[in-house]
Order: structure tokens, then sequence, then C-alpha cells
């Protein structure tokens, strides 16, 4: 079992900045960002791989957002810059032990409780 706990959500202005936290209880093989917003379906953000060599973004965030991760505080980051009103959602970070799609939520085992993202125009 992996516990995942996101921190740092929060409202902002558009153009503004925030900084996702996820801790989680163990190390785990590859993490990933999704979000959703109301009344639509979950979809992925970022993805990075174990060690952090690989990372992965949708078209929507590039050049906007970053992921990153310390492994020895098993921890994962989304730092989020130039936020517009259409990035407003709830943030999850998710965790798989298995290889397979970064952007499938059905290939992540472990999902945290999610964290708000509300940027105002």
């Amino acid at each position: 079992e992996v516990n995942l706990v996101e921190s740092g959500g929060g409202s902002v202005q558009a153009g503004g900045s925030l900084r996702l936290a996820c801790a989680a209880s163990t190390y785990t093989y590859k993490m990933g960002w999704f979000r959703q917003a109301p009344g639509k379906g979950r979809e992925g953000v970022t993805a990075i791989d174990s060690r952090g060599g690989s990372t992965y973004y949708a078209d929507s965030v590039k050049g906007r957002f970053t992921i990153s991760r310390d492994n020895a505080k098993n921890t994962l980051y989304l730092q989020m810059n130039s936020l517009k009103p259409e990035d407003t959602a709830m943030y999850y970070c998710a965790a798989g032990l298995r290889a397979g799609s970064w952007w499938d939520p059905d290939w992540y085992d472990y999902w945290g409780q999610g964290t708000p993202v509300t940027v105002s125009s």
C-alpha cells in the first residue's frame, strides 16, 4: 500500500504560480499528476519516470508546468507558472508500480485525495 498526500493547492489570479507537492509513503516506479475540472473527466497533466530522467506533458501545459521528484524524500512536485482560468481543477497525484501508459489512469495504482486549484481571471 502506498499513501499519497497532496499539498499546495489554492486560489491565484491568472498569470500567477503555485507549487504542488505529493508526499508518498514509499518509493514508487512512476508518478503523475492528473486533474479534474467540474463536470469533466480526469485528464493527465504530466508524468515522470522512476529516476526523474523522463518527463511527459500534456500539450495544454507544456512550457508552463514542470514536474520533478525527490526520491530521497519520496516527494513529487508540480511547479505551475503562468496559470490560466482553464487550469482550474482538482489536482491528483498518482503513483504506479507497473510499466505502461503514462496517461491512462488505469495504469496507476494509488491516488491521493486531491488538492484544489482555482485560477481567477
